[in-house]
């Protein structure tokens, strides 16, 4: 019962540290105080916090590890919406890469690998990466060449000019894969 108490307030502890401490939560006995006009001051915590309220601000603690603390006196609502917002348009800006997976046998017919190839080249345009997985059962484990021969031949397929080979063909038990990557044009 008391383990599980302690784990519970340094998991609160460690989420209060993510943000940034604000007015009577400074613990500092002094602190250099950035004005909003860029002026900077080294003052007792009790007259930043009488100046931030003066201003109609709040004193925003910035910079925690050094000697005195860094502190801002700025509207810190606005503050955590502008930052708020700029992590949103960081996350819009993001290209997420997923990893998609075509599987088959050696025994593979012809039409089915053009068929296979296409879904390939497809993914790659999507900016997707692609696992070629080939599985052998029983007695095939004895003819691995095959596999690498139809992996080559699907890559033949795909075309030089449309991805490039993160990983070369490899066996892994009973399967053989490789990974293929789109090329961006930069």
């Amino acid at each position: 019962m008391i383990n599980r108490n302690a784990n519970r307030d340094r998991d609160r502890s460690r989420s209060n540290d993510k943000e940034l401490k604000i007015n009577y939560r400074i613990k500092a006995r002094e602190v250099r105080v950035i004005f909003e006009n860029g002026t900077q001051e080294v003052l007792l915590i009790e007259d930043a916090i009488k100046k931030a309220k003066e201003a109609g601000l709040d004193l925003v603690e910035v910079s925690p590890n050094v000697s005195p603390p860094v502190c801002k006196i700025i509207d810190y609502g606005k503050y955590k919406f502008h930052q708020e917002k700029r992590q949103k348009e960081q996350k819009k800006n993001q290209k997420v890469i997923k990893l998609k997976e075509v599987r088959m046998q050696p025994k593979i017919d012809t039409h089915d690998l053009d068929f296979k190839s296409k879904n390939i080249l497809t993914f790659l345009k999507e900016g997707n990466k692609v696992k070629v997985t080939i599985r052998f059962r029983g007695r095939e484990l004895a003819h691995t060449y095959l596999g690498y021969g139809i992996l080559n031949s699907i890559l033949e397929k795909v075309g030089d000019v449309n991805y490039v080979l993160e990983s070369a063909a490899k066996m892994e038990g009973k399967t053989m894969f490789l990974i293929v990557a789109p090329k961006f044009k930069k």
